[in-house]
């Protein structure tokens, strides 16, 4: 399970010199703006804000593809089920099921909030390496117990992806095929699945006792590991203003949109 969020944290661009509590407090602002936006006239808009951060990132096209590949599944399931099921006024027939323009709308808006507020995720976290991000978000003032769960989570969910293609490998090989549907595979995959479970279990208690005896939880507060200057407040600004235009800009639009209503 190679995550490698942080794959091209090499590059240079102008994210990427960005400083990373600032980057971190602009593209959550964003975020959430995004999630605020309920007014189809802004989805361009909100298209044309992520393409163009994405550009301006530096990060290639297949970066954002192969990480947009699984959680798009979930977006094709609405995809296919909600026009069929939201709303009241029906626009075409397709056989018996009935299509409809609330559903159609929802899921326009749907798709497009979360495509968008996931790349603006992949360039926050694509654009400096993952520690750093971490040790962003605890200047910041996130409690280190959480962030020190952030960084075991993504460092041992790799770990144990790589245990669960080494037993897969060793089971195919053994003559396994997982794709052959019989009570002998379920109960195969069963048994991997506790395995995989109690390897972690043991793992994390492992590292718990090595974090211990390593003197965890009595180390300093790190300090003056990032320079504050003067473009890195001006994005900010850039930012939280863009993020500020979406929130007021979906406000008039529903509101304009009301008034018509009457």
């Amino acid at each position: 399970m190679k995550l490698a969020l942080d794959e091209y944290a090499h590059l240079d661009s102008p994210f990427h010199r960005w400083d990373p509590r600032y980057k971190l407090v602009g593209f959550l602002a964003l975020i959430f703006a995004f999630s605020f936006v309920r007014d189809l006239y802004m989805l361009l808009a909100m298209v044309v804000v992520t393409v163009t951060i994405y550009i301006v990132s530096k990060l290639p096209v297949s970066f954002m593809l192969s990480r947009l590949r699984y959680p798009s599944f979930f977006l094709l399931a609405l995809v296919l089920i909600l026009p069929f099921i939201a709303g009241q006024t029906i626009v075409m027939s397709i056989g018996p099921l009935d299509v409809h323009q609330e559903g159609l709308h929802s899921v326009l808006l749907i798709a497009t909030r979360f495509l968008s507020i996931l790349t603006i995720g992949l360039i926050l976290f694509g654009t400096a390496p993952f520690l750093t991000t971490i040790k962003a978000m605890r200047a910041l003032g996130l409690p280190a117990i959480l962030t020190d769960m952030v960084l075991l989570s993504f460092r041992y969910l790799q770990e144990i992806g790589g245990d669960l293609r080494k037993m897969q490998t060793a089971m195919s090989l053994r003559g396994f095929q997982r794709h052959r549907f019989s009570l002998r595979g379920l109960r195969i995959l069963a048994w991997l699945g506790g395995s995989i479970l109690v390897r972690s279990y043991e793992r994390s208690e492992s590292v718990y006792k090595a974090m211990i005896l390593r003197g965890y939880g009595h180390a300093p507060h790190p300090r003056g590991e990032f320079q504050t200057h003067s473009r890195d407040i001006i994005t900010l600004g850039v930012f939280l203003f863009i993020a500020a235009l979406f929130v007021a800009g979906d406000i008039l639009c529903r509101s304009g949109s009301a008034v018509l209503l009457q």
